[in-house]
């Protein structure tokens, strides 16, 4: 991370009761500045923040001692929630010329945008795809957003309002007056056009004030106050109006040339209508010039997981997660199936925003969530057979699951939750069958992604389970070693996913007879070996059994895998071991695998590894962060899974997983 664009001194101090907020402290002594109070010296700095109405006592005593002033302001992707929620910043603005919204004297990010290069080729590369993932993901200043929201139709004038007395306002050529201007000028310049005024989320959650409200409203003219998507209401709209909003940024980012009437930083650059522009600003800049500037040149960020600075990707990739978890959660969820010992996990994965509730018949679950609004989910193998076709999302482990059992109620790292489907039941489309077909569409940042996460896993031996011995015995060199993973002999997707080969001594003994010269090495299936579930065999097809052992370290070892369904061949792609399915996993049919089970004919993309890499781990999964108990990216719970860190088991769970050894044959009281 390159150090901010202003670092006057070690000693920061500071007036303003907005330093005593930990997330600002942290960030400012991350990036060398130790925050103080008191009468500075020689060598110090004073900050203040932004244009407060408090700023003036850092203002008087950094001109008394003759040091520097540092105006500091958050970055420009903030939070989940504004600030006054008590959200902390992912980012910070530290600007010793001036602030950023403060057109009357030029601040560190205009003279960048005014005289920096802004050409490097690496540098745009990133600010496209900045800009791309920004629409993507749905992510803004305060990403509850919700992109399912509705919309009016397409075809409007968008004109946004801010906050009274926004500093922004005031200090970009801004005025109240001009709002009214501003609206008139949007209904003269658009005869008979549908205007949509987008409020404030501040204004909307009842923290500010707005500048327009229900008399602004007539035949022609609306209200929007819900938290839909800016992305998606730029893509309707056909000119959007704007004073100083940051949201006239994203206009310029989703391809419009906004009106704007005040002076804000992206105006001026030649990217927007300017009402009222400033005379210093002259160079015309591309998007991916002012993408630049303002977004990977000029602010702190801040990776709330790994307590460091960091690049705005990782920022990007921490938003999305937290974005993803509230706009699936917020409506709170009704959930059926559920063991006991699973659902304090749950709750903390699913349950942030809204607490969840339990219904333990899920013939129910349908009418409860039609009743209180919440979405309804379902352990997938809970599911009874006559809800198959019910809006009824199932839930289960995600692929990077835990360092131990899920049948050992280790609690999982990652969940998936499929509104359509779920991963291992072929007989019907899943979510990640659709994520998988369009992965060959993945931009070239998302591919390079998907290839570090690859490298990563390999490199660290990271698998599913991350259990058992690494020390494996010598196998021969002059034989076609094969793997045969085993598997627990009820698993669902043997029951959805097989047909003529359904158990593990079947899928040896056929093994065997394609390959009678190999030498074939079974491995039980850790939850069998345990004694909590069902699927022991003799084995006798086999040349070697290798219980008790590390799955990451045996595929480095052997030259093939047969398999049925199990993640063990996913798993093999990934160090490029060749696999071959007797069964119809959801890796398999898309030109990958040696394929003898039946495929469904819809699987006709023919992605490559690492782009079904991006759907399986990155796209379909969420991933929840024991140590700051928040979502997180997958790069996050790579790192947890590497360090040994994972979600620990209660008491409780701890004495059950000691009692199930002997109740293998009854594993349906706690799965």
């Amino acid at each position: 991370m390159a150090p901010g664009p202003s670092e006057p001194g070690k000693r920061l101090f500071a007036y303003n009761g907005g330093f005593l907020n930990a997330r600002v402290r942290r960030i400012l002594a991350l990036a060398g500045h130790r925050l103080t109070t008191g009468r500075p010296g020689d060598g110090d700095a004073v900050a203040v923040w932004g244009r407060s109405p408090t700023a003036h006592r850092g203002e008087t005593m950094a001109a008394r001692c003759g040091v520097p002033l540092v105006r500091v302001e958050d970055a420009f992707l903030r939070s989940l929630h504004p600030g006054r929620t008590g959200a902390p910043p992912l980012g910070l603005l530290l600007d010793r010329s001036g602030v950023h919204f403060d057109s009357s004297h030029p601040s560190d990010l205009e003279t960048m945008l005014a005289s920096a290069a802004l050409d490097d080729t690496v540098l745009l590369d990133r600010a496209r795809d900045v800009i791309d993932r920004l629409r993507r993901d749905h992510l803004t200043k305060y990403c509850a957003v919700d992109p399912d929201l509705p919309l009016p139709d397409p075809g409007y004038v968008l004109v946004v309002d801010q906050t009274r007395g926004d500093a922004s306002i005031t200090h970009g050529a801004g005025s109240e007056e001009l709002f009214a201007e501003m609206l008139a000028f949007a209904r003269i310049e658009n005869l008979g056009a549908r205007i949509v005024i987008k409020t404030h989320p501040e204004t909307a959650q009842g923290f500010r004030d707005g500048h327009f409200s229900e008399k602004d409203k007539d035949a022609k003219t609306i209200l929007l106050d819900t938290p839909v998507s800016p992305w998606s209401l730029l893509e309707g709209a056909v000119a959007v109006y704007a004073v100083t909003s940051q949201m006239g940024f994203e206009a310029i980012l989703a391809g419009h040339r906004p009106r704007i009437f005040g002076q804000p930083f992206y105006g001026g650059w030649g990217l927007t209508q300017d009402e009222n522009p400033q005379p210093r600003r002259e160079r015309k800049l591309t998007r991916a010039q002012l993408v630049a500037g303002a977004l990977i040149e000029y602010p702190l960020w801040y990776d709330p997981h790994r307590d460091r600075l960091c690049e705005i990707e990782d920022t990007l990739d921490a938003l999305a997660a937290e974005a993803r978890a509230w706009r699936e959660d917020r409506h709170g969820w009704i959930a059926g199936g559920m063991r006991l010992w699973k659902r304090g996990p749950l709750q903390k994965v699913f349950g942030r925003h809204r607490a969840m509730v339990f219904e333990p018949d899920p013939d129910r679950l349908v009418a409860r969530s039609e009743g209180t609004g919440r979405r309804a989910m379902c352990w997938a193998g809970k599911l009874p057979p006559s809800l198959a076709a019910a809006a009824i999302h199932r839930v289960e482990d995600g692929l990077l699951r835990s360092r131990g059992l899920g049948a050992d109620l280790v609690p999982p790292l990652s969940l998936v939750v499929d509104p359509e489907g779920i991963y291992y039941d072929p007989t019907r489309p899943s979510r990640l069958e659709h994520l998988i077909a369009r992965s060959v569409d993945l931009r070239p940042s998302e591919v390079e992604r998907a290839r570090r996460l690859i490298a990563r896993l390999t490199a660290d031996g990271l698998t599913k389970y991350n259990i058992g011995s690494t020390t494996l015995p010598d196998l021969p060199r002059d034989r076609h070693v094969i793997l045969v993973p085993g598997q627990v002999a009820d698993d669902a997707s043997i029951r959805l996913g097989t047909d003529a080969v359904s158990e593990n001594a079947a899928l040896l003994a056929w093994t065997r007879a394609e390959n009678p010269d190999a030498f074939l090495v079974y491995k039980p299936h850790p939850d069998v070996e345990a004694g909590l579930r069902e699927g022991a065999i003799p084995a006798d097809d086999a040349d070697l059994v290798l219980a008790g052992t590390d799955a990451a370290a045996l595929l480095r070892a052997v030259d093939a895998v047969w398999t049925m369904t199990s993640t063990v061949g996913f798993e093999a792609l990934l160090r490029g071991v060749p696999v071959t399915c007797l069964g119809t996993p959801f890796y398999a049919g898309w030109g990958l695998t040696a394929d003898l089970g039946r495929v469904p004919a819809r699987r006709v993309a023919r992605p490559s590894l690492v782009q079904m890499v991006h759907a399986v781990l990155i796209g379909y999964p969420r991933y929840h962060d024991p140590v700051t108990g928040t979502p997180c990216p997958v790069e996050v719970a790579v790192d947890r899974l590497a360090a040994g860190k994972a979600l620990p088991r209660s008491p409780l769970n701890r004495m059950l997983a000691k009692a199930q050894g002997a109740l293998a044959s009854q594993a349906h009281l706690w799965r």
